[in-house]
Order: C-alpha cells, then sequence, then structure tokens
C-alpha cells in the first residue's frame, strides 16, 4: 500500500521533463515536506514503475545519486537526455522551473 508522501513524491517526480532534473531536497519540498528528502530517496529506491523518471532526481550538489538500476546506468540515462558530466562526475543539467 502506499502513502500518501509516496503518492505526491511520485506525482512530482513524473512531471520532470526529459532532459532536467530536480534535487531529492526540491522533490521533498515539492511533494510538501521540505525536510524529507532521504524519504524521497527511499520512496526512489523502491520504485519499480518505469512511467516514473527517477533517474532525473539528483543530489544537490550535483552528484548523481543512487538508483535501483545502478549509477552508471543512471549516468548513461542522463547523458542520453543531453545531461552532461563534468571531470568531477558532477551532471550539468537544467533543472525543473516552476
Amino acid at each position: 500500500m502506499m502513502t500518501d508522501f509516496q503518492a505526491r513524491v511520485l506525482a512530482v517526480v513524473k512531471c520532470i521533463p526529459k532532459g532536467q532534473v530536480l534535487s531529492y531536497k526540491e522533490v521533498a519540498a515539492r511533494a510538501g515536506s521540505p525536510g524529507a528528502y532521504r524519504a524521497v530517496g527511499s520512496v526512489m529506491k523502491n520504485n519499480h514503475d518505469l512511467l516514473v523518471p527517477c533517474h532525473r532526481v539528483i543530489k544537490s550538489n550535483g552528484e548523481p545519486g543512487g538508483y535501483n538500476g545502478g549509477e552508471k546506468e543512471k549516468k548513461l540515462r542522463l547523458i542520453s537526455e543531453n545531461a552532461k558530466i563534468d571531470r568531477d562526475k558532477n551532471i550539468k543539467y537544467t533543472i525543473v522551473r516552476r
């Protein structure tokens, strides 16, 4: 059974356009729970719905963060959507604007 928080997080992530990302912290804020960014990570880790682009959720510092398909797969998916990765392995991306 999905909690209300999980449903709100997944709804936010479903709206991240291809080629853009949000941080775990921003997803938490948009889901109505600004301090729950670690919980967002747990929701992402346990999500297996291919309609939810979990790979578009990254750390606030630009690092990719975890992914239930593996970090390498996350980077490949982001690159396929035109994200750039610098020498420090940080994602260069466009943050979703409201």
